[in-house]
């Protein structure tokens, strides 16, 4: 059995280490999307996955079609064409000064894509698990209504449903993310979020928490995720849990919340050192996609997850290159960055 991931994958352009891009006159270009993140993953781990996406037959459509190959995921149902591959610029902050990402992505292949161009019945055959995240409604009405068929589709199938929130403000407004998300929620069995998504997108927002300073309260979140479990009848709800010390170092950790027993689980924290955060909440959802279909126990998934998101921040670009092993070694306490011989 496979996981089907549907979203935009991306060219990322990126200055060298800490430069600016007013001090650049040069990028490096890699690939990147939250949903191909993800399914990247999910390919490291050693899990069947297939990414859907649009995206153009040109060269450069190319390019990031081979970026998936090279890891192992199946790439047979991206469909072919439009004009252009969507473009993120990519700032790394240090110190105080934030990281920062402006889009390029208008009328993008996937964002110009048709309902009609996906076929959900042969995409979901032989597939146990269904991921999008937030950012992929956003890009069109049309490509929502995709994910409605998508999720639909996969519901019908008995298929797992999980969505990270993942608001972008660049790309919709509260209010458009609340109307959309609140009927895709529906479908939902596995909900993901951050710090801000649920205030974001539903106007729940955690007690006792002020996210600037990195002050959290964790019966807050536990309020969180009670109440939109409630309201969508989600199996699950997981939240990431970052307090941001400065660009470069955070502390990080997790909660998953039980609906059926109401019981919260909270992740160990780990303080990072960060080389390069973009993908660390897909990295985390990845690595609880993984723990859910190996079976693991809720503390050993939101531990599992935590730990492949917490080594991601530890690696260039938005894919995160590592194994079982390396996070099964992080979980169980090997922390250190010794080197290994």
């Amino acid at each position: 059995m496979k996981v089907v991931t549907f979203g935009e994958l991306m060219l990322r352009l990126a200055p060298a280490g800490y430069l600016r891009f007013v001090q650049s006159n040069k990028f490096e270009a890699t690939f990147g999307g939250a949903e191909a993140n993800v399914a990247v993953s999910l390919a490291n781990f050693n899990q069947e996955v297939k990414f859907v996406s649009k995206l153009p037959s040109h060269e450069i459509g190319q390019m990031a079609v081979n970026s998936l190959r090279q890891f192992g995921v199946d790439t047979s149902e991206i469909v072919r064409g439009g004009d252009r591959v969507g473009i993120y610029y990519c700032e790394k902050g240090a110190s105080q000064r934030p990281s920062k990402v402006i889009y390029d992505r208008a009328n993008s292949s996937i964002a110009l894509a048709k309902k009609e161009e996906f076929d959900w019945d042969k995409i979901f055959k032989d597939v146990d698990w269904f991921h999008f995240t937030g950012i992929t409604p956003a890009l069109s009405k049309e490509v929502a209504l995709i994910c409605e068929e998508a999720c639909k589709k996969a519901k019908e199938r008995h298929i797992n449903i999980s969505c990270d929130l993942n608001f972008r403000k660049k790309l919709w407004s509260n209010k458009e993310a609340n109307e959309v998300m609140s009927k895709l929620c529906e479908y939902i069995d596995i909900c993901i979020a951050n710090e801000e998504d649920a205030k974001d997108v539903f106007g729940i927002e955690a007690s006792g928490t002020d996210i600037e300073s990195g002050k959290l309260n964790k019966d807050g979140y536990v309020e969180v995720a009670k109440k939109l479990s409630d309201r969508f009848n989600f199996k699950y709800m997981a939240i990431t849990l970052r307090e941001s010390i400065s660009a470069n170092d955070n502390n990080w950790s997790a909660m998953l919340y039980n609906a059926k027993d109401g019981q919260a689980y909270f992740s160990k924290k780990y303080a990072m050192h960060i080389v390069d955060r973009v993908g660390g909440g897909d990295s985390f959802g990845a690595g609880l996609i993984y723990a859910f279909r190996n079976e693991y126990k809720e503390q050993d998934a939101i531990e599992f997850a935590v730990a492949a998101s917490c080594l991601k921040h530890s690696i260039e670009g938005d894919y995160n290159m590592v194994s079982v092993n390396e996070v099964k070694a992080l979980v169980n306490g090997g922390s250190s960055g010794r080197v290994q011989r």
